[in-house]
């Protein structure tokens, strides 16, 4: 499932190359113009986020600096939760929004390069100081109980970042608060 902007049916879906397909279902595509959506500045992707009002302020941001959002399913909401949207305030309109079925599919639909990967993990390696964001870089942030799944992981190593903190008495931090900061460093010298 890929779902992008706002519901209108009477419009067409683009594929991946660009070119107009058919909605399959019109409750599971949305349309998009993935040359906008995918544009030149990082996103955000969210894999299988638990708490709506985290996902509406992470939403906030996303308009904030003018990101894509990407949803990886399953959710731990549905996307017309009332908490979601009083998160996002009146700015969950003009969310460029995304979401894909599973992890495999957004890898297969959207093919990131590795260096455009940077998974946010509480025991990564590197800290989100570190790297050189490329215009096009994911930040991937798990879900807030469990993080990220092992699988994705796994199958990225080298790739993980993260927030340090001082103290050890906090074991990690909040998902949008670590969301704003990480996709606030990613645009440095790009505001």
């Amino acid at each position: 499932m890929r779902r992008t902007g706002v519901w209108p049916p009477c419009h067409a879906n683009y594929c991946q190359c660009g070119t107009l397909q058919p909605p399959k279902h019109p409750l599971l595509r949305y349309p998009v113009d993935l040359a906008k959506a995918r544009g030149v500045r990082p996103a955000i992707v969210l894999v299988h986020p638990e708490i709506p009002g985290n996902t509406g302020a992470v939403g906030r941001t996303c308009v904030a600096l003018d990101l894509e959002l990407v949803l990886i399913h399953p959710l731990g909401f549905v996307i017309s939760d009332a908490r979601l949207k009083r998160s996002g305030l009146d700015y969950w309109q003009h969310i460029r929004l995304t979401e894909y079925r599973s992890w495999d599919a957004f890898m297969a639909e959207r093919c990131p390069r590795a260096d455009q990967l940077f998974l946010f993990e509480e025991y990564g390696a590197t800290s989100f100081y570190e790297p050189d964001y490329p215009d096009d870089a994911l930040l991937v942030f798990g879900r807030e109980t469990k993080g990220l799944p092992q699988d994705i992981v796994s199958a990225h190593p080298g790739r993980l970042v993260k927030l340090p903190m001082v103290s050890d008495k906090v074991r990690s931090l909040n998902l949008a608060n670590t969301v704003a900061a990480a996709a606030y460093q990613a645009m440095r010298g790009k505001l």
